[in-house]
């Protein structure tokens, strides 16, 4: 690495010779009027033929296409078992956008400016970062069992109790990559996650800058990711593993499996012990399970019927693998309130406030798979071992 003497570029930015071409890497803090200056005056000395951002495509369509969230179908999603994903992007999109409007600035608001100088320019625009949901789906598949439990729980809680921003966390997220600064306590706690979602991707912008068209390239990406890009971008690797999804464990095919029957198990075996045990155990599966998910949808402020619906599936879903009572809920829950374009359009103003995030028709119903399905996990292990115990 090395810096261009003839140049008197912003000091945050690094030039790298890679092969024939001269590489500018923009070290941006997302949330700094500073770094759009960096940008737009790094663009304007060196002229370049590409401008790379950190964002994946669906990223820069959110950012540049607002009203996509009116073409959102609610019904896909959750039929997809995507209603989980989407929560948790409202969720970080969410908090980021609080940031924003306490800094007085959009977020995003220097790759915002790296799109708009590729279009006035003629620069190839390089999306040079994975995609999200690969992003996520392998720092989730690649966490083991309890990690997985301590990180639902608190996303969980970052749902239902809203997270104040002070002073000192501002300073602090200021100074790192949009999509990691809302997990960065989880980075800390988890080291996995550091790797899958900076490590990881330090590699793969690197190799997306490194293979940008043209002599000249600018890349605008966050000032964490620019030590790790440096080291790297002088290799050539291949991408391919990066973009690969987690291989499932066994082990969760084998809970998945063999929890239903193990219950089924108890069940039967409990009527060897007489028709009166066997009919409490039912009992037991039936109030419990039925009504911890009919909870967590009445949490989510579903309709009365969206409630009943989790309270009535949810000992019978938790026994089939292919099934969720949050699924039957939130189905439900979007027949009877379906959402307006009206609502898909809100979304964006909605995520803002705390009243918002809980009224908007959408949102809710995300909130009812998500919560419902919450319940009746913790209902099927809990009467398990109630049912569990007393066959003891």
């Amino acid at each position: 690495m090395d810096t261009a003497d003839n140049i008197a570029l912003p000091e945050r930015v690094t030039h790298v010779t890679v092969n024939d071409k001269d590489v500018y890497l923009v070290g941006t803090a997302h949330l700094s009027n500073e770094s759009v200056e960096d940008v737009q005056t790094t663009v304007e000395m060196v002229k370049p033929d590409a401008i790379g951002v950190e964002l994946c495509q669906g990223r820069y369509q959110a950012m540049t296409q607002a009203g996509n969230w009116s073409k959102m179908d609610i019904f896909k999603v959750v039929r997809q078992k995507k209603a989980t994903f989407m929560l948790a992007q409202l969720v970080m999109t969410s908090f980021y956008r609080r940031l924003g409007e306490k800094l007085n600035i959009q977020p995003g608001a220097e790759m915002l400016k790296g799109i708009e100088l590729a279009e006035d320019t003629g620069a190839e625009l390089v999306l040079a970062d994975r995609s999200i949901e690969i992003t996520l789906k392998r720092v989730w598949g690649y966490l083991g069992f309890w990690n997985k439990v301590n990180l639902f729980s608190q996303l969980a809680a970052g749902i239902l109790f809203r997270e104040e921003i002070d002073s000192d966390m501002i300073e602090d997220l200021k100074k790192q990559d949009q999509l990691e600064a809302v997990m960065a306590e989880f980075a800390d706690k988890f080291p996995e996650i550091k790797r899958r979602l900076i490590d990881e991707r330090d590699t793969y912008l690197a190799q997306m800058i490194r293979t940008a068209p043209g002599k000249t390239i600018v890349a605008v990406v966050g000032a964490g990711h620019v030590a790790g890009m440096t080291e790297q971008i002088q290799q050539d690797q291949s991408l391919d593993e990066l973009n690969e999804l987690p291989p499932k464990s066994p082990w969760l095919k084998l809970v998945k499996w063999g929890i239903p029957l193990a219950i089924i198990a108890l069940l039967f075996y409990g009527f060897t012990k007489g028709a009166a045990h066997g009919i409490e155990n039912i009992y037991i599966w039936l109030a419990v399970n039925g009504l911890l998910s009919a909870l967590g949808a009445a949490l989510a402020m579903a309709h009365p019927l969206a409630i009943l619906s989790a309270l009535v599936a949810a000992p019978l879903t938790s026994l089939n693998p292919f099934m969720a009572a949050g699924f039957v809920a939130g189905i439900v829950q979007a027949a009877i309130k379906k959402p307006t374009v009206s609502d898909l359009e809100d979304l964006p103003d909605a995520i803002s406030t705390v009243k918002g995030f809980w009224t908007n028709p959408v949102i809710r119903i995300l909130l009812v798979v998500f919560l419902a399905n919450v319940g009746s996990v913790i209902g099927t292990y809990t009467a398990g071992a109630w049912i569990a115990a007393r066959s003891v």
